[in-house]
Order: structure tokens, then C-alpha cells, then sequence
């Protein structure tokens, strides 16, 4: 998989997590059968509370070489479990705040138009599929897909300053996000939390938080009004994905939308400007 680094301006391979388990489930006859369990909420909770145990701790420093994790972003502290870990916290500072519309995450994004139904990751959506909503009209704006890694951190924040105008939790399947899984509708199947915020400079925007395989739980703060740049929550272990849905009123960066037109998602971090009122 090729991903584009806008600060070096230069292309990365990278390998998914987990790759050839996946490829097992979803490329391999029996693979499929297994993978019906997998993607169960049950078993992802089991995943979970293993992961919460002391034991698990062991596992901290092999990954953290493994993908290179630069733990002095972090919080200095010890860690009572895998899962403890994967949550971590940014120290202060360690993300400073762009101007104009920021990323929620460090992700990988992707963007996409939004006409009468979208085209993501080669499969069609209607945006009430993605929302759970009749009654929210994004056409002409944006659609961004922030991905989340395993080392990726999984906090993510406000991208503007406003209001929450409702939330929602939609309950489903546990499939991954990554491109293994694009024979099915991952954004209409998956577990999500749906946010419907009111921004101060951009106007309505829609924030989804899906969960992905082996992702124990969604944790969203709950803020009535919140500040650009303010935590709006975390992931617990697995790999992601937040989908943004904007109206037509922001200009995403052309670096990113260059990307995009050809498929390549752009890496991005918690508070980097991607975009501007237009």
C-alpha cells in the first residue's frame, strides 16, 4: 500500500496490520465462515478484556519498536495494560493547532465529493447510509475518510469551535477498514457514533466514528459545546476510521486533493491544518 507524506512530499510503502490474517479471512473460503465470528461484537469485547490484563503489558515494548512509536509524544507514565496503551494520551504542545479546519487524528485521509450518493473506496453510498439520517444534505461538500493505523494514536479531537446538535449510536458489524474489506459496505454495516455538530466557521458538519475489527469500544466524551483542537474521544484496540461529512463552504488543501484523485490517501496528524473557509 502506497500513502503520501505532505510534509517530506514523498511516497511510503506500507504494509497493512495484520495483513495476511485478513487476507485469510476475506480471500479464503473458509477463511469467510471464520470470518462471520470475527466481525461479531461478542468477539471483539473477548479480544478486548484480554488485551485490558496485566499480562498483556508484555506486549508493549515489541510494539512500540516494531513501528517505530515515539513514546515521548506520550504521557511519561506507566501502562496497566495493552489496551491502556493503545489509548494513550499526547503530551501537551505535541500537536500543535493549525489554522482553518484541522484533522481530528493522526490518520491517513482520503476525500471524496459528495453528489446524490458517494463513491467510497469503490463502493456506493447514499449519505443517510453513512448517518442513520433522512434529514441531513451535505451535497456539494466533502466527504473525508481519516484511517486510522494500529500505531497511529486513537484520540481525536474537534476539528472547529461549536455545538453538538445530536449523537447517535448505530450498532452493527466489526469489519476492518482497511482496503482488504472493500467487497463490503463497511461505512453502512459497521458499528458507529454519529455526531451531528453546528461550527462556528464552517457550518454543519457530520462526525462518524466507525468501529473496525477488534476495536473494543468507542468512547465519546459527550460535549455539549467544545473548543477547535478540544479531545472529543477515543478508540479502544483495533484499527479505525472518523468519516467527516462538510458542506460545500470548505476548501480542502490541493495537496491532499491531488492524493485523493489518484486513490492515495495523505498522512495527516491530530490538529494539522487540511482545509479553509471558501
Amino acid at each position: 500500500m502506497k500513502i503520501y507524506d505532505r510534509h517530506e512530499r514523498t511516497y511510503i510503502e506500507v504494509e497493512q496490520y495484520g495483513a495476511g490474517k485478513l487476507r485469510f479471512l476475506y480471500g479464503n473460503a473458509f477463511g469467510r465462515v471464520l470470518l462471520k465470528l470475527a466481525v461479531s461484537p461478542l468477539t471483539s469485547r473477548i479480544y478486548g478484556r484480554i488485551k485490558s490484563t496485566r499480562r498483556s503489558t508484555s506486549k508493549i515494548p515489541g510494539f512500540v519498536e516494531e513501528y517505530g512509536i515515539d513514546m515521548s509524544d506520550y504521557e511519561d507514565r506507566e501502562y496497566t495494560s495493552f489496551n491502556d496503551f493503545f489509548s494513550r494520551k499526547l503530551k501537551p504542545g505535541k500537536r500543535p493547532l493549525g489554522e482553518g479546519f484541522i484533522s481530528p487524528a493522526d490518520s491517513k485521509l482520503l476525500v471524496y465529493d459528495i453528489k446524490d450518493e458517494l463513491l467510497i473506496k469503490g463502493r456506493t453510498y447514499k449519505v443517510s447510509e453513512l448517518t442513520g439520517r433522512e434529514d441531513e444534505d451535505f451535497e456539494g461538500g466533502h466527504a473525508l475518510v481519516f484511517r486510522l493505523c494500529m500505531d497511529d494514536c486513537h484520540r481525536f479531537c474537534y476539528p472547529a469551535k461549536g455545538k453538538c446538535l445530536s449523537r447517535n449510536v448505530i450498532k452493527g458489524k466489526l469489519h476492518t477498514v482497511s482496503p482488504i474489506s472493500k467487497d463490503y459496505k463497511i461505512y453502512k454495516e459497521n458499528t458507529r457514533n454519529v455526531s451531528i455538530l453546528e461550527t462556528e466557521d464552517y457550518g454543519k458538519i457530520a462526525f462518524i466514528e466507525v468501529g473496525a475489527i477488534l476495536v473494543g469500544r468507542i468512547v465519546d466524551n459527550g460535549d455539549d459545546f467544545f473548543e477547535k483542537g478540544q479531545e472529543k474521544g477515543y478508540f479502544e484496540i483495533g484499527g479505525s476510521t472518523i468519516v467527516v461529512l462538510t458542506a460545500p463552504n470548505i476548501k480542502i488543501d490541493e495537496d491532499i486533493l491531488e492524493q485523493s484523485r489518484k486513490g492515495i490517501e495523505t498522512i495527516v496528524r491530530y490538529g494539522e491544518r487540511i482545509g479553509e473557509r471558501c
